[in-house]
């Protein structure tokens, strides 16, 4: 008999979170359910390295070390984690989990999911008619074609479905996206049709909410001054009905908190075309969603709509790129900004070689936020230098000459650290394949480990290509507010966030009333936001309108400096991106500032 209800906790959102989450939400209070999220595009990168070290590893091996920890509770608690802490090799982890377990007199079965990686197929897949074209740029596949590492499908909640099925209480998958391991328990317990197009979008906008762990219970936040007990935040929990509606919560008694404000900044995190957040199990509308906040750290979600699945599935590709360094000095004032740009031309002028790219940050006058915000002279700085170059000679030479800066330069000059060295570069390239070429592998590990394997195909005859269809807007306020302005941060009226999709910053931005969102509407144009960011932001930006959730998403393209592991920028992910839009002055009515 299906269940009405379940509960879900995240207890994770990157590879580096808090290794103590899982116990503490298995300590908190009942949970059907614990998935956690390691894999972002950098990840898989970093994973590649590891394993190019180590054969066996390429997993999160944080993973394993929650699960010693945790596993008498989980037990105790009946509660069934999921998670992609695979990486780039998921059975090799399951099989170190089995090996625990077992080791521990613990009868439990482990799944695998696997086949995400397509890396050994890659000529065959592009004689069968796969350009691999990259599809953020547009670039060809052939130039890169044998540089290539590692290449993995996005795969969604079926085949951990099937590991749910088989019993599994511990499921470690690939390149299973963030939302598919939250989805999986919520088709396996209701038994939701593959094509309940709304359901399965109301299950990856509940996913999509927890992915990234505290980012949903106050972390991030724009109004961080709202939040209590930071150092004893509480991790996101989803009580899930059968008709896909749910409520986003937390334990009693922890820290941070759960608010209209903290869902909203988190559904605009990462955001491209609200109307159509695609996933390999569905598309899910954003812009048709309803939040209501139904007691203390209770938000209610509901209202998603869905279309279906895409025709085909996002791959993530690493190349290698070539080599790169960065290393810092500490200046110190007075009259540090004119110290700062004569040291860079002194050590860029000594150097005298080209890169395929070098950057100079000044950090703390503007080296992150657009150079006007600085409003006064700090009294010291770090200087950081970048490179990267296909050539690791030339980034030998770069490492060997910043340290000599010191005693030959302005006065006031530190060491931060020790010479730089060469460091491999591993690129992202995302592009796109049929779903049809595509199958996972679903491997059930028994207690006396014998395995069981099934293989799934993707391909499905009830998908369909994004339609670009925009929904029903809702009615938006016509307000008069006169002609009395006043010269005010952005942040007076709003509250954003800011996340990364390769060299795309995407800046979502929330109005405090429907009267400022109605305004913002007419006057934060996509022209007004490249201005602010010129400098910075080198390609079109594009704007996206949620009226159910009085926000503007924000797409910035080339801000990032290629993105990822590429970018020789502090800040290569764009996360502070929106709290320097916010700072943006504009004339704003006095009505609104007011209200």
């Amino acid at each position: 008999m299906p269940k009405t209800s379940i509960t879900i906790g995240n207890a994770g959102g990157y590879w580096g979170d808090d290794l103590q989450a899982m116990r503490r939400q298995l300590e908190g209070g009942p949970l059907d359910y614990i998935t956690m999220d390691f894999l972002a595009e950098i990840t898989m990168s970093i994973l590649q390295k590891q394993r190019a070290r180590k054969p066996e590893l390429g997993y999160a091996t944080d993973f394993v070390t929650q699960i010693r920890d945790c596993l008498p509770l989980i037990i105790e608690r009946g509660t069934t984690v999921i998670s992609n802490a695979g990486g780039i090799n998921p059975l090799g982890l399951g099989l170190e989990i089995h090996e625990l377990v077992k080791a521990a007199g613990h009868d439990l079965k482990v799944g695998v999911v696997r086949g995400d990686d397509i890396l050994t197929d890659l000529d065959n897949l592009t004689a069968a008619g796969e350009s691999f074209t990259n599809m953020e740029t547009g670039e060809a596949f052939s130039p890169i074609r044998h540089r290539i590492s590692s290449a993995n499908v996005y795969f969604g909640a079926e085949p951990v479905v099937r590991a749910l099925e088989a019993g599994c209480r511990i499921i470690v998958t690939g390149r299973v996206t963030d939302t598919g391991v939250t989805l999986a328990p919520m088709i396996h317990e209701f038994g939701w049709a593959a094509d309940d197009w709304n359901r399965i979008a109301a299950g990856v906008v509940a996913g999509h909410i927890i992915e990234c762990g505290t980012q949903a219970s106050g972390g991030n936040i724009t109004d961080w001054e709202d939040v209590k007990s930071f150092h004893r935040i509480g991790y996101p929990m989803l009580k899930v009905s059968s008709d896909g509606s749910f409520v986003v919560t937390k334990h009693p008694k922890t820290g941070g908190l759960v608010s209209e404000k903290t869902i909203k900044e988190q559904l605009v995190y990462e955001m491209g075309d609200p109307s159509n957040y695609i996933s390999p199990d569905g598309i899910a509308c954003f812009d048709t969603l309803q939040l209501d906040e139904v007691g203390p750290n209770r938000v209610r979600v509901s209202g998603v709509t869905g279309k279906p699945a895409p025709t085909h599935l996002k791959v993530s590709m690493s190349y290698d790129d070539g080599w790169k360094a960065s290393g810092s000095l500490l200046m110190s004032g007075p009259h540090v900004e004119v110290k700062a740009k004569t040291m860079a031309d002194i050590f860029w002028k000594r150097l005298g070689l080209t890169f395929e790219d070098q950057r100079t940050e000044a950090i703390g006058i503007g080296s992150i936020w657009p150079a006007e915000l600085s409003e006064y002279e700090p009294s010291e700085i770090l200087l950081r230098f970048g490179v990267r170059d296909q050539d690791a000679d030339k980034i030998t030479e770069f490492g060997k000459l910043l340290p000599s800066l010191i005693l030959s330069g302005p006065s006031g000059v530190a060491v931060t650290g020790g010479r730089p060295r060469p460091a491999p570069v591993v690129a992202y390239w995302p592009t796109l394949i049929a779903r049809e070429r595509c199958q996972a592998e679903v491997i059930v590990i028994d207690p006396d480990g014998t395995q069981r394997n099934e293989t799934m195909p993707l391909g499905r005859s009830d998908v369909a290509p994004p339609d670009g269809s925009k929904t029903k807007r809702a009615k938006r306020l016509n307000v008069s507010h006169g002609k009395r302005t006043r010269s005010a941060p952005l942040r007076a009226i709003a509250y954003a966030r800011s996340g990364d999709k390769g060299d795309t910053c995407n800046i979502g931005v929330l109005a405090r009333s429907p009267e400022a969102y109605a305004w913002l509407c007419d006057n934060l144009k996509p022209t007004v936001v490249k201005r602010f960011f010129k400098g910075i932001t080198r390609g079109r930006v594009t704007r996206y309108e949620l009226d159910n959730l009085l926000a503007l998403n924000f797409l910035l393209e080339q801000t990032l400096g290629g993105g990822g592991t590429r970018s020789l920028m502090i800040d290569p992910q764009g996360k502070t991106l929106s709290q320097a839009l916010l700072e943006m002055r504009l004339e704003i009515p006095v009505t609104l500032l007011k209200a």
